[in-house]
């Protein structure tokens, strides 16, 4: 077994999403070197302490392959320990995972596996073969087989999609027109979607790590207040011994190697959680760090080639809030300048409801160069508070894959050769 240093080089080969920011800060705490890539000169994870150097890179969305060369040639003149895919880089590491080895360690599935989690009509059919819950699902093409099985009120999902994009709530026909005018004018009608019944419950989400189709690592917390796009704005830790065993059900098929979380619903006290999402990927992890459970720090002994034990399970209970989704979503619920000066005023003081959590992406006793993305979304939302919709949107950029980038990833010549 390699025994991994004190101190890594960990490259995260993006720095705009919620995840690699509280990566980072894990991996600072931990004493280990970090650099980030991201086309994004202003990226969230840019500014932290913790950052030794940022490098602006070709956009994943728009070059994939100028992208994979950027980062190949990165790995081999600054000589990284790990490369620590944050987010959906994964499905093109995974790609081309051979030449990436060459260079540093990296955690990651056989492409095929990978593919079926980053695909919703893909895990949707893989719960199906292992009996696992789900809500009333058919996958269907097309406007008119969607028209034909959809039922009020559903949830409408395009099988490629990521942080809430390509999800529509259609509760009447209003809803529904508005769907299928978005669906129509992305293109979505050409590939697969989701129907799925609309069901009341809690949201809740899990992480793990897994070695080889072997679950080492895991965390569940559930969502206590909502920010904005599908994202919590308070957290906290929850105990789902049945979650795991689903997971560790669904990494065994796969042969998972890396990380793996998932959505899902708690309905009631004695039904079972009902899956509804799929993320190939860890999704901020500092939860469970404050939890007790460092994943971040399991994925890169298993990306060294370690095999580590499994974790012990951490404290259920912790809370953790983003203040920045706090602020995000009450603006984007209607709140007023007053109203974002109260909620500040709440965070900044630590009073109800953040009283007994820690901040998770934004530690300013921490890392005080976090204050300056947190202090600009503030100052834009005092002085436009519509503008939160538009700011949200802004993380849904050049760092994430699009229909056309992912159909490139998935041509057959595509990583066997240098670009």
């Amino acid at each position: 077994m390699i025994q991994a240093p004190k101190s890594l080089r960990v490259l995260l080969p993006e720095g705009s999403s919620t995840s690699a920011r509280e990566a980072i800060t894990i991996l600072g705490l931990s004493g280990h070197h970090v650099e980030i890539c991201d086309p994004n000169s202003w990226a969230l994870g840019r500014f932290s302490r913790f950052v030794r150097r940022f490098h602006r890179c070709p956009p994943l969305r728009d070059d994939p392959a100028g992208y994979l060369a950027f980062i190949e040639k990165l790995l081999a003149e600054r000589r990284f320990d790990v490369l620590l895919p944050t987010h959906e880089q994964g499905f093109l590491f995974a790609r081309a995972e051979a030449r990436l080895l060459q260079h540093a360690g990296v955690a990651l599935p056989d492409f095929t596996n990978y593919r079926t989690a980053h695909s919703k009509a893909g895990f949707s059919r893989l719960l199906d073969q292992l009996g696992l819950p789900q809500p009333p699902t058919r996958i269907v093409q097309g406007e008119e087989a969607l028209r034909r099985v959809l039922r009020f009120p559903a949830v409408v999902k395009t099988s490629v999609g990521t942080a809430s994009r390509g999800v529509w709530f259609v509760r009447d026909e209003r809803e529904l027109e508005n769907a299928v005018r978005d669906l129509s004018a992305s293109g979505a009608f050409a590939g697969e979607m989701l129907v799925q019944a609309l069901v009341a419950g809690t949201t809740e989400k899990a992480q793990s790590v897994f070695c080889r189709g072997r679950l080492v690592g895991f965390h569940a917390y559930r969502q206590v207040a909502g920010g904005i796009g599908g994202g919590e704005a308070i957290k906290q830790g929850v105990a789902r011994p049945p979650v795991r065993e689903m997971l560790s059900a669904i990494g065994e098929k796969l042969v998972w190697h890396g990380a793996l979380s998932v959505d899902y619903l708690m309905t009631a006290d004695d039904a079972p959680p009902l899956l509804i999402d799929c993320n190939p990927r860890l999704v901020e992890p500092m939860n469970a760090y404050l939890s007790g459970v460092d994943l971040v720090g399991l994925l890169l002994r298993i990306s060294l080639g370690e095999t580590p034990a499994v974790l012990a399970e951490g404290r259920s209970g912790v809370r953790t809030h983003l203040s920045m989704q706090a602020l995000l979503g009450l603006a984007a619920r209607g709140g007023t300048r007053r109203d974002l000066l109260r909620e500040g005023w709440r965070l900044w003081c630590a009073r109800e409801p953040y009283a007994d959590g820690a901040e998770e992406m934004t530690p300013l006793r921490l890392d005080w160069m976090s204050v300056v993305p947190l202090f600009l979304t503030a100052s834009l939302l005092l002085a436009a508070p519509r503008a939160a919709l538009r700011l949200a949107r802004g993380g849904f950029g050049a760092h994430l894959l699009g229909l056309e980038s992912i159909k490139e990833i998935e041509g057959e010549a595509f990583g066997r050769a240098e670009p």
